[in-house]
């Protein structure tokens, strides 16, 4: 049966993997102290739930090779070598503007609350327009937040404010 567990990948997502293999919860911890988190149960039930490893890696600041081939090695899977990895925007762009900041959600609260902010977020950068920027305040990067919003040709900015809080700025590219 050890043969048709989950091959652990960059896509692979948080849960799946710590539900997989529950050895790895602590691995992750050690290597990414951010990831305690992990240990909220509601956290566990929302992030975990669509993070990817690759999502998580950018969250803990580490490579995200580094982190599966430290997880792969942990249940004996061959290391593997990733190509490009995703950038994510940390230097001020050109289009920020503090003045066309037209709306803003902490997601903070919805969290906390066991809800999932991702359908909101999107419902609302759906709806900006070519001038305006959505603001967002979390306590970690929103990797999968991110990534649905690339997909959608909606740039973004991340500022870090302090330990548990960044500030992600999303502006439409292209009407």
């Amino acid at each position: 049966m050890e043969n048709h567990k989950l091959i652990i990948s960059p896509k692979t997502k948080v849960l799946q993997l710590i539900e997989t293999y529950p050895q790895l919860e602590d691995v992750l911890i050690n290597y990414v102290p951010a990831f305690k988190k992990l240990k909220n149960p509601i956290l566990r039930k929302t992030v975990a739930k669509i993070a990817t490893l690759q999502q998580a890696a950018v969250v803990g600041n580490v490579k995200v090779e580094d982190l599966i081939n430290l997880l792969r090695k942990e249940v004996r899977q061959d290391t593997i070598e990733l190509a490009n990895e995703v950038n994510y925007n940390t230097k001020r762009p050109d289009w920020f503007d503090d003045s066309k900041v037209t709306s803003e959600l902490d997601v903070r609260e919805m969290l906390n609350a066991g809800e999932q902010p991702v359908n909101k977020v999107i419902s609302d950068l759906n709806h900006l327009q070519a001038d305006e920027i959505y603001k967002v305040m979390a306590p970690f990067v929103p990797a999968p937040l991110i990534d649905k919003s690339l997909s959608l040709g909606i740039d973004h900015w991340i500022k870090k404010e302090a330990e548990e809080l960044f500030i992600v700025y999303f502006k439409k590219t292209k009407e």
